[in-house]
């Protein structure tokens, strides 16, 4: 009986997430836009942006090359399937902000890289979006 009463209460908090989640994103996308960025873009930026600092775009003991980071690394971090990452990354390095390149310790994996554009629209950018998830988040 009360895992009954429970669920409804889970479900709607589940929900509200949801919604959170759904209208920060659309407030993202909307503020990136007319960069040409939508909110997963810039994730994929921001997170090569701090890649430095991450201990996951680490390989072995070596540290990653600055603003570089695996793909698998970032596929940990965001939430895409590996094909619409892929696709992503594939639409980032054709625009020029992103490079890729093989890792020479294990051939399987991938290197991406921010190239000077990328830095440069990320920084730009970087406070639209900061300002969305404070409007959007401060409140929920």
């Amino acid at each position: 009986m009360a895992a009954e009463k429970a669920a409804p209460r889970l479900e709607d908090q589940w929900r509200d997430i949801l919604s959170v989640h759904a209208r920060t994103m659309c407030e993202i996308d909307r503020e990136l836009h007319p960069h040409g960025l939508g909110a997963s873009d810039f994730e994929v930026l921001d997170i090569l942006v701090s890649s430095t600092s991450d201990p996951h775009a680490r390989v072995d003991s070596a540290p990653a090359p600055a603003e570089q980071c695996r793909v698998q690394s970032i596929a940990d971090r965001i939430h895409l399937s590996q094909s619409a990452l892929s696709r992503l990354i594939g639409r980032l390095e054709k625009e020029g902000l992103v490079g890729r390149s093989i890792c020479q310790e294990d051939r399987r994996g991938v290197w991406v890289a921010l190239t000077q554009k990328g830095r440069d629209l990320h920084a730009r950018v970087r406070p639209l979006q900061r300002a969305a998830l404070a409007r959007m988040l401060t409140d929920a």
